[in-house]
């Protein structure tokens, strides 16, 4: 088997030590493993000495079996821009704070290792928004990553006033959004800046978008949830020039004779879980779902 191992430069001092025993035990079960340039390079240094490694490469100019993700969401969120069409299963261990994406314990390493090897495992399909702009176009301004896992936030520039988002499915207005701006959401990210603004938690292989106003101006703007089957088009009306878009907390200034077009993408992500692990389980272990304190 062979694993390319992504990681966030930055870990803590108490994971450097579980870290490294995860790499040795890579090693001795004879994984090939390879390792991003600039986590490699990182460790290498935080750990006083390369781990044991088959080979090192750069960006995503990578071929494996499985991809492994150590850090947070945000660090698997990356993974999966690096792995991108190549459709490479990822299985994400968490050295970060909540960890929806993210959903193995470091501790818990040996056993992943042991899942992985026996092929005791299953893979979830995870669905992407691709992003498009008239004129010059997002993909180029993006430094051609123009898909988001979790969401597209269409926002108010800094301290500038509310922005209006006038919004098509396909070719029907759905309304025009007043306020702080609009998140796009796919499953996968209902629980990430969706949820923050009191939208749905949905199933992460639901075939749908999520549409939720950020601290909308009329208290009848509801979050709304529809077919991943249409095209979303935007436009905004602003009192400033210009307006700013996320695509999973990547950010970009578009002027506002700009419009949006986001639609599923051509490929997902797909995503590993140990067998038995459901979403429930992720959800009560995260977010404490039906415990009751009383």
């Amino acid at each position: 088997m062979k694993i390319a191992i992504f990681g966030k430069r930055r870990q803590s001092a108490e994971d450097l030590p579980l870290i490294s025993a995860l790499f040795d035990l890579l090693s001795r079960r004879g994984v090939f493993t390879v390792v991003q340039r600039h986590f490699f390079d990182a460790l290498a240094k935080d750990l006083g000495s390369a781990p044991p490694v088959d080979d090192v490469f750069e960006a995503d100019d990578f071929s494996a079996d499985i991809a492994m993700s150590l850090g947070g969401d945000g660090t698997f969120l990356r993974t999966a821009r690096w792995v991108g069409a190549k459709e490479v299963p990822i299985v994400g261990i968490n050295t970060g704070h909540l960890g929806f994406l993210a959903e193995e314990s470091l501790r818990d390493a040996h056993e992943v290792v042991d899942n992985l090897l026996d092929g005791d495992y299953f893979t979830e399909e995870r669905s992407l928004l691709e992003v498009r702009a008239s004129g010059d176009g997002l993909r180029h301004l993006v430094s051609g990553w123009a898909y988001a896992l979790n969401e597209v936030a269409i926002l108010r520039r800094g301290n500038a006033s509310m922005v209006s988002v006038h919004t098509f499915l396909d070719d029907i207005e759905i309304a025009s959004y007043q306020g702080d701006g609009l998140i796009i959401s796919t499953p996968t990210g209902s629980t990430a800046y969706n949820l923050s603004v009191g939208g749905p938690i949905v199933q992460p292989t639901a075939p749908c978008f999520v549409l939720s106003p950020i601290a909308p101006h009329a208290l009848t703007m509801r979050p709304l949830v529809v077919s991943d089957s249409h095209e979303i088009k935007a436009t905004v009306d602003s009192r400033v020039p210009t307006y700013r878009v996320t695509l999973d907390g990547r950010a970009l200034i578009l002027p506002t004779d700009v419009t949006l077009s986001v639609r599923r993408a051509p490929f997902v992500v797909k995503v590993l879980h140990r067998r038995g692990r459901t979403f429930v389980d992720t959800l009560s272990s995260k977010l404490l779902w039906g415990i009751s304190k009383r």
